[in-house]
């Protein structure tokens, strides 16, 4: 055991994200304690749920299990994790599962996660297990995926700061597999399972966003180890390609040309970067800006803006910070006596680039160099050294230049040429070197130029008059030429931040993701490492408002949130309650003005996020109501319409004053059988999804031959049995279903085939294998559909294109839908060749082997 007197080093946190339930994280969670158990490691067992998983209980023999603790809870025994067993074994591991689970009332932490906490400050390593759907961050989005509200919720940041996070994953498919042969679930859940929660697309969607979440952390650990290490070359891990804006109409170029590049590698990375300088080194066209931005999104990439005084050296430190492989640039076609005098941004970026690939893009018309005149005001290092060289080596050399030619000239001449050098000197290099020209060009012509020469003295009272102007003009000038720079370089800084502040009221107009969105942006254009907003809670004492729990985060972009105003480097209050905090590096006071804006359009995302997740709450109310008046309407004419004509047939048969013929009779009879067949036909759709949707619908699995069940199917057909066209082998394999279910699909597609197809025109009902998979189509010449309403034909209550209102009340398809994927199938629309519509059901053909062999889990 530690010594107590010892603090103890933090545990070790390993993880398995689990895609979807039964995908085997559990499992895998006791393979590692198992194999690290026959390391010699101290490993015990702190609370595993097998779910009465045979495989998965196995591997519980041979561990030593720490016994649970026994909570009572309104007459109910309950057991959770014993934390303080766990620290009183100390053990070297333990493994925790299910570490979203919310602990019994009465228990020493509310959260196991929080027990998890308590057993690593401890020291113990632990290895634990979670599923995506239980991350806080992407809880609400699987919650409108699968329709699903998770209660059980753990911090993204607790499993982010796990030292390993391992996915277990496992095709939809596979999984579906898994729960039909009774490993996941017991058979009484399985029907139901199958038909809502684990279907195709919500295992496709849980996949891709586990997959997703994973890849993240993988970037950020990436980009943490390169910092910690000092690692600034690039590390081709990922394909990233970064396209340089100016904001002239040639972006659409490089950004397309950027977009092919990125296209040749498979998930690779577009990103567009627009460097808005403070000393005006690019002014872009707002349109073209707007425009470009959008193409960049259509294309999948992203936009991002920073701030650089050194255009070429901002897009270099951007590509390096976010690990970029390649940079394209637009090459300029300036003149070669122009690159002399400026060599441009694509030279400068390309001498910096290091191992970074740079493409230089010319579009048809060459891209348009943009030489605003805020640059020749600004005075950058490069030409206050112009400047000083000039004035220093300047005058001098002038000097020596009309001693030379003495004679030739006067001396208001020489002094013409003295001044004309100062205000070269102005334009050059700003008031100091002009100031300094101005005095040494004084005392060089009083030297030499002036009688008596090479004294100082100077004998005609005109002279001295003339070098007095002369130094005063030379300062009125530098002074007017410095003032100039200064104005174009506020002028520079205003238009920047006029840029920024339109680009935010566009960001929020436009809505989607706004506010992680306007923190990134942020977080880019000042430099900061991270950036908070966060609310207060409650109406703590002045004392406790810099404490943590005072604050709850709201959003937080970069390397981690800041919990409270005390730990940031800028604090700007939005309103009483709420703050956006960040940490990294201070701006300058003049930018307070933009965060203020920034601030600004935070609130209004916050208020815009809000009102959607209000909006998103609002929405299956309404869909319930449109549902519930859909179920009306349809209970009070389709079911009305069949009842109506049965009573009418009775009624007549029962009245004593008509004396009705035996044919007549039996027409009426028959009219009143098919009425009621109808009738009974509909209530039994309108119950079966009543069943299929609350997950009571009970299957009986067993093998079926096509050939079999699909004349049965025509036969239910009733007088329309005529019109079907049957081609079904002999020799196709059987299918694992529910005889009585694919029957009842079938005479749905069917009768709805039949209702299309145009008189004298046949309906063929074809089936054919693929692979292991066995196809059933059920093909009609009828109008069709189009393709955008190919989703809403599955839909309850929908007859697209119907017009006779009696022929049901439009369950057909959807329940054959539900019924197909509870069986393990699927069931799609295909056009026609020629015109009309066809059904395609494909169901798992049975393997001769007999069942598939049950994954671990």
């Amino acid at each position: 055991m530690p010594d107590p007197a010892e603090p103890a080093v933090r545990g070790r946190l390993r993880v398995f994200l689990g895609a979807a339930p039964g995908v085997g994280k559990t499992y895998s969670m006791l393979a590692e304690g198992r194999r690290a158990l026959e390391r010699g490691r101290d490993v015990v067992i702190g609370i595993v749920e097998t779910h009465a998983r045979p495989n998965t209980a196995s591997l519980l023999d041979g561990f030593e299990a720490i016994p649970r603790r026994i909570v009572h809870y309104r007459d109910t025994e309950l057991t959770e994790l014993d934390v303080a067993a766990v620290l009183a074994r100390a053990p070297r591991i333990v493994l925790v599962d299910e570490l979203a689970h919310t602990n019994a009332p009465g228990s020493r932490n509310e959260k196991r996660w929080e027990d998890v906490e308590e057993l690593l400050e401890a020291g113990i390593d632990v290895v634990t297990t979670v599923n995506i759907q239980h991350l806080a961050s992407i809880n609400d989005v699987v919650a409108e995926i699968t329709g699903v509200q998770q209660r059980e919720t753990v911090p993204d940041e607790v499993v982010r700061a796990a030292a390993q996070v391992q996915l277990i994953d496992m095709s939809p498919e596979a999984l579906r597999r898994r729960m039909a042969h009774g490993n996941i679930y017991p058979p009484e859940r399985i029907d139901a399972a199958l038909g809502n929660y684990f279907r195709i697309g919500n295992l496709t969607a849980l996949r891709e966003l586990a997959l997703l979440w994973v890849a993240g952390k993988v970037d950020t650990e990436l980009d943490r180890y390169r910092a910690e290490h000092g690692i600034r070359a690039t590390w081709e891990a990922r394909e990233r390609v970064v396209v340089a804006l100016s904001g002239g109409p040639e972006g659409e170029n490089l950004i397309r040309r950027a977009a092919r590049i990125a296209a040749r590698s498979t998930g690779s990375d577009l990103l567009a970067v627009h460097v808005t300088a403070d000393d005006g080194l690019t002014r872009p066209h707002g349109g073209d800006l707007a425009r470009i931005r959008t193409l960049v999104e259509e294309l999948g990439g992203t936009y991002h803006q920073v701030f650089g005084h050194d255009v070429a050296r901002a897009l270099i430190d951007f590509a390096r910070g976010v690990n970029a492989t390649q940079l394209v640039l637009g090459a300029s076609r300036s003149s070669r006596f122009a690159h002399l005098i400026n060599p441009g941004v694509a030279t400068a970026a390309t001498a910096l680039s290091g191992s970074i690939d740079v493409h230089l893009v010319t579009g048809p018309d060459g891209p348009k160099v943009h030489r605003p005149t805020a640059q020749r005001g600004a005075l950058t290092g490069q030409r206050l050294l112009a400047g000083w060289l000039l004035a220093v080596l300047g005058m001098p050399a002038l000097s020596v230049g009309l001693t030379r030619t003495r004679g030739s000239l006067g001396l208001p001449s020489d002094i013409l040429l003295f001044l004309a050098a100062v205000v070269a000197v102005a334009l050059v290099g700003g008031l100091l070197p002009a100031l300094t020209s101005a005095v040494g060009g004084f005392l060089l012509l009083n030297w030499y130029f002036t009688p008596p020469l090479y004294t100082f003295t100077i004998g005609d009272h005109e002279n001295v008059l003339a070098l007095v102007v002369f130094i005063l003009v030379a300062a009125t000038v530098s002074a007017v030429v410095d003032l100039a720079a200064r104005r174009a370089r506020q002028a520079a800084r205003a238009g920047a931040d006029a840029e920024i502040l339109a680009g935010l009221a566009v960001h929020v107009l436009r809505g989607e993701n706004a506010l992680p969105s306007l923190l990134s942006r942020l977080a880019e254009t000042f430099g900061f490492s991270d950036v908070t907003l966060v609310e207060r809670v409650g109406d703590p004492a002045p004392g406790d408002r810099e404490e943590p729990s005072a604050w709850r985060v709201l959003a937080t972009v970069g390397a981690g949130p800041c919990q409270r105003p005390a730990e940031a480097a800028v604090d700007v209050e939005i309103d009483e309650r709420t703050r956006l905090l960040a940490r990294g590096r201070v701006p300058a006071a003049g930018d307070r003005r933009v965060l203020e804006a920034f601030a600004a359009q935070t609130q209004l995302a916050l208020r815009q996020q809000q009102l959607q997740a209000e909006a998103d709450r609002a929405r299956p109310v309404v869909a319930t109501d449109a549902l519930r008046s859909a179920v009306l309407a349809a209970v009070s004419h389709d079911l009305r319409t069949p009842l109506a004509s049965a009573r009418a047939a009775v009624d007549s048969l029962n009245n004593p004053h008509i004396g009705w013929s035996e044919s007549d009779r039996a027409e009426l009879l028959a009219t009143a059988r098919e009425s009621l067949v109808e009738l009974d036909r509909l209530i039994a759709n309108l119950l079966d999804m009543s069943r299929l949707q609350a997950g009571a619908l009970g299957l009986h699995l067993s093998a079926v031959a096509l050939d079999e069940v699909v004349p049965h199917a025509v036969k239910s057909a009733g007088p329309e049995a005529a019109r079907f066209r049957i081609d079904v082998p002999d020799d196709l394999p059987e299918i694992t279903a529910d005889p009585a279910l694919l029957e009842r699909i079938l005479v749905n597609l069917m009768t709805n085939a039949v209702r299309h197809t145009p008189r004298g025109t046949d309906v063929l009902v074809a089936a054919s294998r693929l692979g292991d998979t066995l196809e059933i189509r059920v093909v009609d010449r009828g109008p069709g559909i189009p393709l955008e309403d190919w989703k809403r034909v599955f839909l309850p209550f929908q007859r697209l294109g119907d017009t006779d209102t009696s022929t049901g009340v439009g369950l057909g398809l959807a329940l054959s839908r539900g019924l197909a994927e509870a069986m393990g199938g699927t069931l799609e629309p295909e056009e026609t060749p020629g015109g009309g519509l066809t059904m395609v059901l494909s169901m798992p053909g049975r393997r001769s082997g007999g069942p598939a062999p049950a994954e671990p889990g």
